[in-house]
Formats: C-alpha cells, sequence, structure tokens
C-alpha cells in the first residue's frame, strides 16, 4: 500500500498497518478482532491507550506493535511493570512513550497507512488532525472530532486530499448509501435511534429517573457517557452534526427517525423519491472492516439476517420537546463557529453531574442550554483554539451544574 493514499486507487495486495487511537476501548478491541482474523492484510503498527495497561499488556503480547502510547508517564511506570510481571522480553517490546504529543507522533508515524480514531473525547482531535494533515486513511470513529472542530478538519481533509472512513454504524450506513449515486442527486439523509431506554417513558417522568434505569440502553453494551447520551438523544444531534461535515449537508437535510430495532441504520433519499437504506445486524465489526477495506468488501465476522423469519420495523419521528438536546444540536450546528465545540463539551460536564447525582435527567438539558447561551460563537482557526473553547466551555458547564445541584439540594431540604 506503501505512503498512496489517493481515493479509489488504494491497493490491498499490501498488508495495511494501523495506528489504532484507543486499543483498549469497544471500538479498538473490535478493530483488533477484525485484524486478528484477516493477518494477511492488517497489521498493528502502534497502539495508544489510556490507563487500561492490564488489557493493553495483552494487546501488545499478542499483536506485537512497533510502538504503544498510554495517558501519561505515571500509567507509562505502570505498563513497564506489568510487561516485566507478563514476562514478556524486552527485546520484544514496542517503543513505550506517554502523553498527546507521543499519541501524534504514533498517529503521524510514516510506517502507520491507516489511523483509527477510536479515543474517546476531544483527546483524540489532535492526533486525528495531525494524521489527517499527513493525508493518513483515517477510519473516524471518535464523535468530538467533528463535533468539536469539524470545520477545521474538514477544511484539512480537503486540502490534503486526506479520506475519512465513518465508522460510527449509522455515518457508515450513510457513507454506504451515498454510494448508489451522486451527490447532487440527494434530497435527504435519514438517520435512525433507537429511542434508548425512556422512549416510552413520560416527559413529566424523567426528574424522577435514576443513573442506572438510563444506563440501562436495550440495545447496545456502551461507555456510560455515550449511554446516557443516547438516553437524552444528544448523541443523535451529535450525529447530525457529524453528517452535516462528513457529507456536506445542511441541517435542514438530515433528519432523525425513531427505530427500535436498530437494524435499519441510515437511509438516503434521492431527488427521485428512492430510498437507499443500509440494514445490518448491530455488530461493530461490520463498519470497522468496511472502513478498513474500502472500496472492496470482504467476508465479515457478523450475524446474518435471518429473512426467513418474521419481522416488524417501526418508524416514529423523534419528540423534541421531551428530549430537547436533539433540537439544541440542529440549532448548534445552525450557528457554527465554536457552539457544536460548548455543546459537546457542557453535555460532558452535564452528565457527569447526573451520573454522581447531583442534577436531574432533564438537568443534562438546562445545564448545556445555559452554557451555550453564555459562551456564545467564535471562530477556530487552530486545534489548540478548540481545546481552548472546549477548556472554557468546560469550566463554565461546571458552574451552572453546581448552581442547579445546588438548586436541588435546597428543594430536597426544603421537602
Amino acid at each position: 500500500m506503501g505512503g498512496d493514499h489517493t481515493k479509489g486507487l488504494l491497493s490491498y495486495s499490501q498488508v495495511t498497518r494501523i495506528c489504532l487511537l484507543g486499543s483498549t476501548g469497544s471500538i479498538g478491541t473490535s478493530t483488533l478482532d477484525v485484524v486478528r482474523r484477516r493477518p494477511d492484510e492488517f497489521q498493528i503498527d502502534s497502539l495508544v491507550a489510556g490507563y487500561n495497561v492490564a488489557l493493553l499488556t495483552d494487546q501488545i503480547r499478542e499483536f506485537r506493535p512497533r510502538a504503544a502510547v498510554v495517558a501519561d508517564p505515571e500509567t507509562l511506570s505502570k505498563l513497564i511493570e506489568r510487561l516485566d510481571l507478563a514476562g514478556i522480553p524486552r527485546s520484544a517490546w514496542p517503543e513505550l512513550a506517554a502523553g498527546a504529543d507521543a499519541r501524534v507522533e504514533a498517529a503521524t508515524a510514516a510506517e502507520a497507512d491507516f489511523v483509527m480514531s477510536a479515543i474517546v473525547g476531544v483527546e483524540g482531535l489532535a492526533a486525528t488532525y495531525a494524521a489527517v494533515c499527513q493525508r493518513k486513511r483515517i477510519g473516524l470513529a471518535n464523535k468530538e472530532v467533528l463535533v468539536a472542530s469539524g470545520q477545521l478538519v474538514i477544511e484539512a481533509s480537503r486540502r490534503h486530499a486526506t479520506e475519512l472512513i465513518p465508522v460510527d454504524s449509522e455515518h457508515n450506513g450513510a457513507h454506504q448509501c451515498f454510494r448508489a449515486g451522486r451527490r447532487a442527486e440527494v434530497s435527504r439523509l435519514i438517520l435512525t435511534a433507537s429511542g434508548g431506554p425512556f422512549r416510552n417513558t413520560p416527559a413529566e417522568k424523567l426528574e424522577e429517573v435514576t443513573p442506572a434505569e438510563a444506563l440501562n440502553h436495550p440495545t447496545w453494551k456502551m461507555g456510560q457517557r455515550i449511554t446516557i447520551d443516547s438516553a437524552s438523544m444528544m448523541n443523535k444531534g451529535f450525529e447530525v452534526i457529524e453528517a452535516c461535515w462528513l457529507f456536506d449537508l445542511s441541517p435542514a437535510e438530515v433528519d432523525v427517525v425513531i427505530h427500535p430495532q436498530s437494524t435499519v441504520h441510515a437511509m438516503v433519499e434521492y431527488n427521485d423519491g428512492s430510498v437507499i437504506a443500509q440494514v445490518s445486524a448491530t455488530d461493530m465489526r461490520m463498519p470497522i472492516q468496511y472502513a478498513l477495506t474500502y472500496p472492496d468488501r470482504a467476508s465479515a465476522p457478523v450475524p446474518r439476517l435471518d429473512w426467513t423469519q418474521t419481522r416488524q420495523w417501526e418508524f416514529h419521528p423523534p419528540d423534541v420537546r421531551k428530549f430537547p438536546l436533539l433540537k439544541l444540536a440542529y440549532e448548534a450546528q445552525n450557528t457554527g463557529g465554536s457552539a457544536t465545540c460548548t455543546l459537546n463539551a457542557a453535555d460532558e460536564i452535564a452528565v457527569e453531574a447526573f451520573l454522581q447525582g447531583r442534577i436531574s435527567f432533564p438537568g443534562i438539558a438546562t445545564v448545556v442550554s445555559e452554557t451555550l447561551d453564555a459562551m456564545g460563537s467564535r471562530q477556530a482557526s487552530s486545534v489548540a483554539d478548540v481545546l481552548e473553547i472546549d477548556r472554557e466551555s468546560r469550566r463554565v458547564a461546571r458552574r451552572k451544574a453546581d448552581r442547579l445541584a445546588g438548586l436541588r439540594t435546597e428543594v430536597s431540604v426544603k421537602a
């Protein structure tokens, strides 16, 4: 494959070497399963993780990467101890490093052909942006990259002719649907949402729901923040923002429908009225492998749908009054500038406060809305600008969450 990343001209006759950003997360481990099953096509060049040194040690033992990176020097010391305890000869150790600069070095290394961006949060932004500027092929599984800095990243990808292949099931499905026609023929994109655990919960009951109830997602097993975001439909709002950047759409051209069965992942409606849908089992290894092999397809280790079974698919419009965060996401994308960066940062702080029991479930939307009003919007011209806006938005959101938590405590005491 070498260094030729020209769109549509990739050859898989050679082994593709992967920098895996977020190797110990759910996308990371699923990516490694795809690599494990296709060793003649894919190898791991570097593993970039956070703090899970136990799992990272096992991954190093199996995949023998050239380099491994962890979050900070303290975690690096723990990794070194763990590698020694595991009995892995030092001659077989990868190059070890820690911190943000090391993540960037791994993502831009000459040895890496493909970068799987799967670090949760803005921590993955700098490395992904640097890889885009180095014309690496990117598998994008990190929402925050485009939510926080979509204009910056997409402009860089166009400037450097870098290919971004979405890995999220909805955007990956959309990517497949868009192959059915020209962009000028597209009327709209329809993203599906499961509706989460509170799809049938009356709006007036949401004040009483607990973190445990919100974490009980009916379809997916995910990390805590994304599970809460799915329950509030903020996650779908983030996906609307991503879709606008990935497919050059306006918010008005992206619709959301509730589809509890989570089998249809995305649909594209063309100007002649035809609707192309992407349908598959809920297994992330399929979109991961699609991103790795695109434009080719290969047999994937995922369940096949049994069309001999009777099935029913439901589609319902979302209730934006009940789930106001979805509406806020549309508004932030329409506002432009740093509004979506603030949206993401404020949501992360608000979700944390909810999980701690400090604010109610509807309080998440209150914190986000008030933070957006306080921060306004500005233009970010660099990754450093984005990260500063993110930090400032978090500071404001913490103040809003503290105020809301204080009011809740006062009400509780009076009661």
